[in-house]
C-alpha cells in the first residue's frame, strides 16, 4: 500500500504492509526517539503527534496516517531542550528511556492547557510510565516549565 506521511515537515512516500504500525514505520525511517515499550498502549514511550495531537504510535496503523502530519521529538528539538533544562534542575532525569514520550506529552499539554493545576498535569500524563523516579521531580519540573512565563523572567534565561 502506497502512503504519503509528512514527518517533522518532510514528506515520506513509501510502500507499506497494511498492518504496519506507525511506530515501526517511524523507526524504519530513522526516528529513534519513538520507542517500543509495553506494546499495549499503556506506557507512553511511543508518543508522537498526529496533526499536533498526541497519540500512541504502537496502536496506530501507519496507513491511517496517510496524508497527515506526524511530529516526533526530533522535530521539536528547541522546545525539548528548553524543557530538559527544567528536568535537570529538578534532578528529575534518571535513565531517560521514558523521556521522549513524556516530553512529547508535556509539549502538547503546554499548547492545549492554560495554567494547568497539579491535578490536571497528573491526569494528562497518566499514561506515561517511568520505572526510575517517584514522579515528584518530574512534576516539579513540569510545573515550573509550564509556569515559566508567569511573573517575569524565564528561569532558563537567567
Amino acid at each position: 500500500m502506497k502512503i504519503n506521511i509528512r514527518v517533522n515537515g518532510k514528506m515520506i512516500s513509501d510502500d507499506v504492509a497494511c498492518d504496519m504500525l506507525l511506530l515501526d514505520f517511524l523507526r524504519y525511517h530513522g526516528f529513534y526517539s519513538v520507542k517500543r515499550g509495553c506494546e499495549t498502549s499503556n506506557c507512553g514511550l511511543c508518543t508522537v503527534w498526529l496533526d499536533n495531537k498526541p497519540i500512541l504510535s504502537c496502536s496506530m496503523l501507519c496507513a491511517k496516517c496517510d496524508g497527515h502530519e506526524i511530529t516526533t521529538l526530533e522535530g521539536l528539538k528547541k522546545d525539548a531542550e528548553a524543557f530538559a533544562y527544567f528536568m535537570a534542575n529538578e534532578g528529575a532525569e534518571q535513565c531517560g528511556f521514558c523521556s521522549p514520550g513524556l516530553i512529547m506529552n508535556v509539549l502538547a499539554m503546554e499548547k492545549e492547557l492554560q495554567h494547568p493545576t497539579e491535578e490536571m498535569i497528573k491526569n494528562y500524563l497518566a499514561g506515561n510510565l517511568c520505572r526510575c523516579t517517584g514522579y515528584m521531580g518530574q512534576l516539579r519540573a513540569i510545573t515550573k516549565y509550564l509556569n515559566r512565563h508567569q511573573g517575569g523572567k524565564n528561569e532558563a534565561d537567567q
